[in-house]
């Protein structure tokens, strides 16, 4: 780990933002930058539209947890290029995001700014707007993937080692599906209800309109096909407004690519 050691002491002499999500890999990042930096380091989290109440929460925990100063920034995503959701919707977002973390970094007197993107993240549009913004994302650069960076979390004995990773509630709507925030807000009282219901740890439901099409993980289907739950999980879907509710059973996978 001396080179990751190496590079955010060099990058973060003169002070580092660190984009906290409250997920494994930016959690994992912002512990070692505290670590190493002290109170040069800084962890900025992003709240919108489009993140649960839950991650917002989890990463005030996290930040806590590690002892790192944390600023919360309110910024609306749903603007008309991410509302439309093209192709490019993730670019977009991250722009947004990232450039009024930019604005915060110049009123701290902060140079660098670091993302948790890993070695692991094949597929991720938005990697273009923070090389636009010059955001470095040392995991992604050393080659660092997710299981490598759970085994740094677990060593430094952080709450977050074991998290399932998470996504923005965007990604349950397929491209060319305009985002609301009465659809995101419907996913997330979804996706909330289950969760109490079942105890699962990964889940997604996506919007398909009118169908609610459940993905949980292959190991934790049991946990959701009792009679039971399964009869409180349909009324109160249906009572959120969806006309059918689904389970994949190919359970849970990443949120396909836009078309080409």
């Amino acid at each position: 780990m001396g080179e990751l050691e190496d590079l955010i002491v060099e990058k973060g002499k003169d002070g580092v933002i660190i984009a906290l999500s409250g997920g494994l890999d930016s959690s994992t990042l912002a512990a070692l930058c505290k670590k190493l930096l002290g109170d040069k380091a800084i962890a900025v989290t992003v709240a919108s539209e489009l993140q649960p109440e839950e991650e917002i929460e989890g990463a005030r925990r996290v930040a806590e947890e590690i002892g790192i100063r944390h600023i919360l920034i309110e910024v609306s995503l749903l603007k008309e290029e991410v509302a439309r959701n093209g192709p490019d919707r993730c670019y977009h977002c991250k722009k947004a995001m990232f450039r009024r973390i930019r604005e915060l970094a110049e009123e701290l007197g902060v140079r660098e700014i670091f993302d948790g993107t890993n070695a692991s993240d094949s597929w991720r549009p938005g990697i273009g707007a923070l090389r636009e913004l010059g955001i470095r994302s040392p995991w992604a650069e050393l080659g660092f993937r997710k299981e490598e960076i759970r085994e740094i979390a677990r060593n430094l004995g952080l709450s977050v080692s074991e998290k399932a990773p998470q996504s923005c509630l965007a990604t349950r709507i397929p491209f060319g599906e305009r985002i609301t925030e009465e659809r995101l807000m419907r996913i997330w009282r979804a996706e909330k209800l289950i969760r109490e219901l079942t105890g699962v740890k990964i889940l997604r439901v996506r919007d398909h309109g009118g169908i609610a099409r459940i993905e949980v993980s292959r190991d934790e289907l049991a946990s959701i096909l009792d009679p039971p739950k399964i009869d409180a999980i349909v009324r109160g879907l249906k009572g959120l407004g969806f006309r059918y509710v689904t389970l994949d059973l190919e359970g849970y996978r990443p949120a396909d690519p836009p078309p080409p």
